[in-house]
C-alpha cells in the first residue's frame, strides 16, 4: 500500500505541513508524461523513507487541486518542493531527467538527515544558512509559535505584486538586505519582503492552524534609504483578533480594535531593524487569527515596507482545519 498522501484540499496540504517536520510534494499533472515516468521512483522514496510525523510524501495533482498550485506559483510538471516546519527550503522543476535524478538523490539525503540528527539541511533554499533567524531570544517563558500561522489562509490586503509573495512575511531565515541596506541580496533572487501598493496602509489577515496565547510580536522592517522613493516603516498598528476573514479598510475605521499600538522611532534596534510589540496578554488568549492593519508609516513616503514577523507566546488546542469558525463580528457578542 503506497504511503504517500494525496492532497485533497488546501486545508489538507495546511494540517500535513503543520502535522509533519519534512514534507516532500511532487506536483504533478496526469497527462505529463515525465510525471508518470518519476513516479514509480518517487512512491519507492515514500515507501522506504516515510516516517510518522517526520516525512511525509505527498502528491499534489495541479489539474485538481488549482489553488495550492497557484499559491505555489507551479507552472512546470514535475516539480518537487521539500518544506521543512512549513516552509519550503528546496525546489527543483521540469522534466529534465538529471534534474529529476538530482531531485531524487536530494531527497534521500533529506531523510537521511532527519534520521541522524532531526534536523533537514536547508542548503539551497531561500533561507540562510544555519537555520532559523531571530532579531532577539524569545520572551521567557515564552516560545516562538510562527509555525502555527496557517500559510495557505493568509490574506493580505493593498499588497505590491512587485514585492515578495506574503508567506516571506514568516520565513524563519534571515532577512536577505539585512546586510546590504535594505537592497535585495545579490544573485537576483526575488525580494523577501512585501511593501504596500497605493498608499501605506496594509491589512494583514492571518490564521492559526491552532489556538494561541499571544505575549508579543517582533516586527522586521529595513529601512533602504538609498532608493529613489524608499518605503517607510510602519507606525500605528490597529490589532484585532479571531476574525473569520479579512477585514476592509473603512470596516477596519469602525471597529473597536483589540489594541492599538504606536511604534517609535527608538523602538527599532539598529543591529536586526526589528521592534518588539508587547500585546496586552490578557486580551490575546484562545486566539484563533489575527489581523494587523497598519494605519500609517513613519516618514512622508507612499509605502510601508515589512520584512518578517515573528509570534511569541503559548500553544493550545489544535482547530479542526476548513473554514475559520465565526467568533462574534464585535466585541462584547
Amino acid at each position: 500500500m503506497s504511503k504517500t498522501v494525496p492532497i485533497t484540499s488546501p486545508h489538507h496540504f495546511s494540517q500535513v505541513l503543520s502535522s509533519s517536520r519534512i514534507v516532500v510534494t511532487d506536483f504533478y499533472a496526469d497527462w505529463c508524461g515525465p510525471c508518470k515516468a518519476i513516479a514509480p521512483v518517487y512512491e519507492q522514496l515514500s515507501a522506504q523513507l516515510s516516517r510518522p510525523s517526520t516525512i511525509t510524501f505527498t502528491k499534489v495533482d495541479t489539474d485538481r487541486q488549482k489553488e495550492i498550485t497557484q499559491t505555489y506559483g507551479v507552472s512546470a510538471m514535475p516539480t518537487f518542493v521539500i518544506f521543512k516546519q512549513g516552509r519550503e527550503i528546496k525546489r527543483v522543476k521540469g522534466a529534465d531527467p538529471k534534474a529529476l535524478d538530482a531531485a531524487v538523490k536530494q531527497l534521500a539525503q533529506e531523510a537521511a538527515k532527519v534520521g541522524e540528527d532531526g534536523e533537514a539541511s536547508s542548503s539551497g533554499g531561500t533561507g540562510a544558512a544555519g537555520g532559523s533567524w531571530a532579531a532577539f531570544p524569545a520572551p521567557k517563558g515564552y516560545s516562538d509559535v510562527t509555525d502555527s500561522i496557517d500559510l495557505l489562509g493568509l490574506d493580505f490586503l493593498n499588497l505590491d505584486s512587485g514585492a515578495g509573495d506574503k508567506r516571506c512575511l514568516f520565513d524563519s531565515s534571515k532577512p536577505s538586505s539585512l546586510d546590504s541596506k535594505g537592497k535585495a541580496a545579490a544573485g537576483g533572487g526575488k525580494k523577501d519582503w512585501i511593501e504596500s501598493d497605493t498608499d501605506e496602509q496594509l491589512m494583514l489577515f492571518i490564521p492559526m492552524q491552532s489556538t494561541l496565547k499571544l505575549h508579543s510580536l517582533h516586527i522586521t522592517s529595513i529601512p533602504s534609504p538609498d532608493s529613489e522613493d524608499p518605503p517607510m516603516r510602519p507606525k500605528t498598528l490597529h490589532l484585532f483578533t479571531n476574525r473569520s476573514t479579512v477585514l476592509g479598510f473603512d470596516e477596519a475605521d469602525d471597529m473597536p480594535v483589540t489594541q492599538k499600538v504606536e511604534i517609535k522611532e527608538s523602538d527599532w534596534d539598529a543591529k536586526t531593524q526589528t521592534a518588539k510589540v508587547e500585546l496586552r496578554f490578557v486580551k490575546f488568549q484562545n486566539i484563533s487569527s489575527l489581523v494587523v492593519f497598519v494605519a500609517d508609516a513613519d516618514g512622508e513616503g507612499e509605502k510601508t515596507r515589512i520584512d518578517r514577523i515573528r509570534l511569541f507566546g503559548e500553544t493550545g488546542e489544535k482547530r479542526k482545519m476548513g473554514a475559520l469558525e465565526k467568533i462574534g463580528d464585535e466585541q462584547g457578542e
